[in-house]
């Protein structure tokens, strides 16, 4: 019962969103390694931060994305929700069916996929960054590219860990890429402090340029 009412759930906020987000302005700013990698069918790993996932989630047909999703009744929404715009998922969470859940990932990977990773996740703290990507980088010899996105009007979730954002329809989205970093190679901890700063830097850094090729200074 749980998990019809999450597809249901997830069907009603699918068609929302996608008439929503048809509305949106959107600006995309890419390195070149990105698009190349995505020409040449050469695997990559998308990083962000949780409160942009919102705005970033139509870009998941464009780069054919996968991503781990929770077992839980809001992820079974998720699921739902990534599945109809085009996405692969593989389920299990940090708790419960992590370790089968990025197997799962990397099988999709190497099927032709390209993995999308919230940083700060699942609870946070937010902006602090786990060594998943790390790990997933290594195991699958990927480049992580970081963005963010700036938009000029949106819904705001103040209460929720992450600071979530839905922009309100018709609104500017402007998406910056940077990147790469790695691949992380075995040498390389995925714990490793330095390398946490050095993607959190860059996903910093792509926050501030979406901002100023909106036009407004503020990051």
């Amino acid at each position: 019962m749980i998990k019809l009412r999450g597809i249901v759930v997830g069907l009603i906020v699918f068609f929302i969103y996608r008439l929503i987000s048809w509305s949106w302005r959107i600006q995309i700013h890419e390195p070149e390694r990105l698009i190349e990698s995505n020409k040449n069918k050469t695997p990559f790993i998308l990083a962000h931060f949780h409160g942009d996932e919102i705005a970033l989630l139509f870009l998941v047909k464009r780069y054919k994305l996968a991503t781990m999703i929770s077992t839980s009744k809001d992820g079974e929404m998720m699921n739902t929700i990534y599945r109809l715009l085009g996405g692969k998922t593989s389920r299990g969470s940090s708790t419960r069916g992590g370790v089968t859940a990025l197997k799962g990932l990397i099988e999709l990977c190497k099927g032709g996929s390209n993995s999308n990773v919230a940083v700060d996740g699942p609870k946070g703290p937010i902006y602090e960054i786990k060594p998943g990507v790390f790990e997933l980088s290594r195991l699958m010899k990927s480049e992580i590219f970081a963005g963010s996105a700036h938009c000029e009007s949106a819904w705001r979730f103040p209460r929720s860990w992450n600071q979530t954002y839905f922009p309100k329809p018709f609104a500017k989205v402007v998406i910056y890429w940077t990147g790469p970093l790695g691949p992380i190679t075995k040498a390389d901890d995925p714990r490793s402090p330095e390398l946490a700063k050095a993607l959190q830097n860059q996903l910093f850094a792509a926050r501030q340029q979406a901002s100023e090729l909106f036009g407004d200074s503020r990051a």
